[in-house]
């Protein structure tokens, strides 16, 4: 065995324990040796250049003191020149020999001597082994040449008159500066723009050029006419500008060709000075120069951080941010590192953006770059993702190091960050804002499948307007829709405001609803003071506090309103009740001023003539009088509060107890247990007790647990919910969630057939196999076959999600063409369908459900166009697929991050509002639809009184449907004369109650066009017909227009069917004719108090928290919570 011990090597001495008791003296007298670095910096040549040459300071101060010396020479020839007596005779000996004073001489000898031993000793510093190389320098020439004269005159006092060129020192003080404001940019750190230096370089030699001209002109011209200075300055000004007037010439030969030479001098010269200009002035313009440091420390400023810079967003950019009054003073500064585009360069270069948009050429990734934006002094940072990428994850990784880069470099800068894929969103969980675009869009699309248009709800919500759109149309539902859009979430603190501060100790529905009686704003939200979280419609028993924030939908901010009470009412025998007709209505109006908008909330009803009459309830009406609604109490009373309807799901209490135990059985509700990424809120939703196997979720696949292949064969209840995607992409979670949330009753749960391109992967399926009635199939929309096995016939919505593969094209606007033209395919194929789509332009929300010869479609574009023109943000709201909330886009939500800026509180209010966060105590957006037997509550004002007086509901918004009299489609080619007078005869026995119509069946002199052609064509059909009677000859040809106008549909409808059959597919449920583009659908946000409820309106809500009326004793309690549709209508007891 080896010695271990003696392997180990002794300790060093000053390690032993003697050594550590007794100190260091037992090895100071060790053999050791102090070594010295960088010895060579001790010696003398190394101290005088360290002085001279590197050290940035001092080398300043001998460059600032040899420039100085340059001038004081320059300055001592024109005293010379000044104090010498003109010559006598044009002998050549003046132009050698001139009269130089003592003085003047003396101080010349000096200058020479400094300058000479300082080039000497600079000289011998910088050295390298070959000394031609330093002798042979123009600078060591020039000052061999003017001063080794005067150094010798000092011993052979005859030269002391030799003329000497000093005026030559000129070009050495230009040398000299250049190399002084070098040193000077090392010394103070900081670096001036090319273009500065070399713009000083220019006017520099341009000086050094007409001095040198001068002097010479001057001295040769001693033996000619005598030119002073004076003279002299004036001949080479003419000369050099080309003007040449001759009054002043040179005579002798030598100052000719002096002035050829400095002719020729300049033509080399100044053209290169001129062409390195030019291309750093370009140079400067595609990368934009530098953001002065003063203006960003005296202005404020923001950074707008992208990969690349379209026309679309940015202008969206800057309509919204400078939307805002108090941010007209702020410049915006884009940081870009691709080239300025040409539409970019073009609106920028408009007087309005010139003054305040500033474009600079470079990467956040470089901190030269972040210096030039002066990031450090911004007051925000907005981090854009390229949503046109078609690897989204690799833009969402280039937004990643720019939010890091940018931390980095400007810790105290706020960040506001888009990104794209939520699996991303956790890496920049620093950032103070954050709009992850697929969470926000598959909500959306999911709550439009329940609460219609959700998604034009939050898009109107989220954009800017003073509600002027539509104000100059003839149609009534676009100037109330117009109107009604310009309502935008605003906050303020309860005791500083008019609105709210009467309501001080009240419940949260109490001052809800009579801040909106009397001001016509709605109360949608609070926030503690102490609590950051924002807690919308906490219900009855919340009581208001003095520093509560208030957020409320209006208008405009109460800031930016006037009040102004109503006139006295006239005394009369009727009591002055809130309950009886709109024109008692105690609303008082409100003007906003805000720039030149005044609006009076109480003239806004949409009340038609020839709308619906109310209805009364039956039950329990003896008398003739109209019902009374229960007042809604200052403070909540326990048994006023129908917990039993909000913790009871009626869908149990409607089923037999045997179906109620199997239902119970088969759902739970809890959170998902799994995830499939980082950062998903958790949702309290509707869950199996066990997860299904991988095999039963393919719907179209049999498996040995079950043998359906089609939709059909699972006999569904509800109808289903189909979701057309490309991938199963982590974002298409939060489509589920929603339409899984606990406060959905389960006999509403609509099935959800995800449509996908590729597999999913089994990470995605192992998060949705806890969900209740959601499959996947394999497939596209552009298979018809596979439309029909995934159940289109008998689905109640079909989502199209836009592609990622097709969101990048060459042309733009091109990205959408895809899946437009599949939407338009489905649209004519089942007509009936509720077909939701995504784009990736809203421009291209035009060609959705087209028609070409839809005269109203061609009506609303020109209103479009109208409105864009007067500066509208929202110029496509009109077109009735988004009005209807049948499509949208997802940069329509850029604004919520830009608004973000000026109402922290926005992403947070819409998070809420679409589902992806809960917050206990915070209520959830829903919808109830009126039918005949609710509309003796009459008015929106009576409704919220009702809602908030039984449930807590607090009311938002309408949506309305309203029937367009005629619809031109594309295969109606004219109309003739009978079809219009039968129209016409209509209209006036007011069988149509809706006054807004397509524009063919409007007055013959709207469209005198079609007329014309109705004429001629009826003309020649009676022609070339047979004679028949006026009725006969009438039925005929209504028949024979039927006949044309159907026999499109019926081909495509046998082709449907066909197909249906050879899939073994049954065709009951395909309903060929059923065509709903009768209708146009409008969103009325926070309407007057009397507007009138028409049939089939559908109201959004938001109902407070099922789970904050929970008895604490009873935590684990299982019920499930009522939501929207015909249970609403039972738990208000309308």
């Amino acid at each position: 065995m080896v010695d271990l011990e003696s392997e180990v090597p002794p300790l060093p001495p000053r390690y032993r324990f003697r050594d550590l008791l007794l100190g260091d003296q037992g090895w100071q007298n060790d053999d050791r040796v102090q070594v010295e670095f960088y010895m060579n910096e001790n010696t003398f040549k190394e101290r005088l250049k360290l002085f001279f040459i590197k050290n940035q300071r001092s080398s300043l101060r001998i460059r600032l003191f040899n420039f100085s010396l340059k001038l004081l020479s320059c300055l001592l020839y024109i005293i010379r020149v000044l104090l010498e007596k003109p010559s006598q005779g044009d002998e050549w000996s003046h132009i050698i020999w001139v009269n130089r004073s003592v003085p003047l001489w003396g101080l010349q000898v000096l200058v020479a001597l400094i300058s000479l031993f300082e080039t000497i000793l600079l000289g011998y510093l910088s050295y390298k082994g070959n000394i031609w190389e330093q002798i042979l320098r123009i600078p060591f020439i020039l000052e061999i040449i003017n001063a080794v004269p005067f150094i010798i005159s000092i011993f052979w006092p005859s030269l002391r008159n030799l003329f000497v060129p000093v005026f030559l020192n000129c070009w050495l003080a230009k040398h000299a500066l250049e190399n002084m404001i070098n040193d000077l940019h090392r010394a103070i750190q900081r670096t001036q723009s090319a273009m500065f230096n070399q713009v000083l370089i220019l006017i520099s030699t341009l000086l050094c050029l007409i001095f040198t001209c001068i002097c010479g002109i001057q001295h040769l011209e001693r033996i000619g006419k005598k030119l002073n200075l004076f003279d002299s300055l004036y001949f080479c000004i003419v000369t050099f500008s080309t003007v040449g007037f001759g009054d002043v010439t040179p005579e002798t030969w030598s100052s000719k060709l002096f002035v050829v030479i400095m002719i020729c001098v300049a033509l080399v010269v100044l053209p290169i000075q001129f062409e390195q200009m030019a291309y750093l002035w370009m140079e400067r313009q595609k990368s934009g120069g530098n953001y002065s440091r003063h203006r960003a420390q005296t202005e404020k400023h923001v950074v707008l951080c992208v990969s690349s810079l379209k026309i679309d967003l940015l202008m969206d950019f800057l309509n919204e941010f400078y939307a805002h009054p108090r941010l007209q003073d702020y410049y915006v500064v884009i940081l870009c590192p691709t080239e300025m585009d040409v539409q970019v360069r073009r609106v920028l270069q408009i007087p309005m953006w010139s003054q305040r948009v500033i474009y600079l050429q470079g990467s956040a990734l470089k901190d030269q770059d972040l210096l030039r934006a002066k990031m450090d002094d911004a007051e925000a940072c907005f981090i854009l993702s390229s949503r046109c990428e078609v690897d989204r994850t690799s833009s969402d990784h280039q937004t990643i190091l720019r939010a890091w880069a940018v931390k980095d470099f400007a810790p105290k800068c706020p960040l506001y960050v888009q990104i794209l894929k939520p699996e991303n969103k956790f890496h920049i969980k620093f950032a103070d804002h954050v709009v992850c675009e697929e969470e926000f869009k598959y909500a959306m699309l999911a709550l439009n499948c329940i609460c219609p248009a959700t998604s034009t709800l939050i898009t109107l919500l989220v954009h800017t307007s003073r509600g002027q759109e539509g104000q100059q149309s003839p149609e009534q539902w676009q100037k109330t829709y117009g109107r009604c859009s310009g309502n935008e979430v605003y906050h303020i603190t309860l005791e500083e405001s008019t609105f709210f501060a009467e309501y001080e100790g009240k419940s949260f529905t109490y001052a809800s609803f009579h801040a909106h009686k009397k001001y016509g704003v709605c109360l949608i939200g609070v926030r503690r003071e102490d609590n950051k979280n924002i807690l919308l419609n906490p219900g009855p028993r919340y009581i208001m506090n003095a520093t509560d924030i208030c957020f409320y939908i209006n208008i405009t901010k109460e800031e930016n309103s006037a009040f102004k009470n109503e006139d006295q009412q006239k005394k009369s025998n009727v009591p002055r009740s809130f309950y009886h007709g709109p024109s008692r209505l105690p609303v008082h109006s409100i003007i906003a001023s805000m720039g030149t908008v005044a609006i009076d909330l109480q003239d806004t009803s949409c009340r038609s003539a020839s709308g619906p009459t109310l209805s009364l309830p039956t039950e329990g009406i003896k008398e003739i009088r109209r019902p009374s609604i229960a007042p809604v109490l200052e403070v909540a009373d326990t048994s006023s509060i129908q917990t039993c309807d909000l913790l009871s799901d009626q869908s149990e209490d409607e089923t037999t107890p045997d179906e109620k135990m199997s239902s119970n059985l088969e759902y739970a509700k809890g959170y998902p247990p799994y995830s499939p990424y980082i950062g998903s809120s958790p949702t309290f939703c509707h869950l199996l007790h066990e997860k299904v196997p991988f095999c039963c979720l393919r719907l179209d696949k049999s498996c040995q647990h079950n043998y359906y292949e089609d939709a059909k064969a699972y006999g569904f209840k509800n109808k289903l919910i189909i979701v057309a995607a490309e991938t199963a992409g982590n974002g298409l979670y939060n489509f589920i969630v929603p339409l899984r949330a606990y406060y959905r009753p389960k006999k509403e749960l609509n099935p959800i057939v995800l449509l996908l391109d590729n597999p999913p992967d089994m990470h995605f399926l192992d998060a949705i196999c806890w969900f209740p009635m959601v499959y996947y199939m394999v497939g596209s929309i552009d298979n018809l076959d596979d439309l029909l096995r995934c159940g289109v016939t008998f689905a109640a919505n079909m989502v199209v999600v836009d592609k990622e593969s097709t969101m990048s094209a060459e042309e733009d606007y091109m990205a959408d063409a895809k899946t437009i033209v599949n939407v338009q395919t489905l649209f004519r194929l089942f007509s009936s369908l509720s077909i939701i789509t995504e784009l990736t332009h809203p421009a291209n929300m035009r060609f959705m459900q087209f028609r070409a010869k839809d005269c109203y479609s061609l009506a609303l574009s020109k209103l479009e166009k109208k409105e864009r023109e007067r500066g509208s943000n929202l110029a496509f709201m009109f077109r009735l697929p988004f009005a209807a909330g049948r499509v949208f886009s997802i940069s329509m939500l850029d604004t919520l991050l830009y608004q973000s800026f000026v109402k922290d509180y926005m992403i947070s209010i819409t998070r809420l509002l679409l589902g992806l966060d809960t917050t206990p105590g915070s209520g959830f957006l829903c919808s109830m639809k009126i039918t005949e037997d609710d509309l003796w509550i009459r008015t929106y004002a009576r409704l919220y009184q009702k809602l908030c007086s039984t449930t807590g509901d607090v009311p938002i918004g309408i949506y309305r449907t309203e029937s367009q009299k005629l619809t031109t489609s594309e295969s109606q080619i004219s109309i003739s004369v009978e079809e219009w007078e039968d129209t016409k005869d209509c209209k006036e026995h007011g069988h149509h109650r809706g006054n807004h119509r397509n524009s063919t069946s409007s007055d013959q002199s709207d469209h005198p066009l079609l007329r014309r052609k109705s004429l001629q064509w009826a003309r020649r059909l009676s022609r070339k017909g047979p004679k028949h009677s006026g009725k006969t000859a009438e039925k005929i040809t209504q028949q024979r227009l039927n006949l044309y106008r159907r026999s499109e549909r019926q081909e495509l409808a046998e082709l449907v069917k066909n197909r249906m059959k050879h899939l073994g597919l049954s065709t009951v449920g395909y309903d060929e004719m059923n065509d709903q583009q009768s209708t146009l659908s409008y969103i009325l946000i926070n309407p007057s108090p009397d507007t009138r409820l028409e049939l089939n309106d559908v109201v959004y809500l938001i109902r407070p928290d099922p789970l904050a009326y929970l008895p604490n004793s009873e935590p684990s309690r299982k019920n499930s919570i009522t939501t929207a549709g015909q249970d609403s209508r039972e738990e208000t007891q309308l």
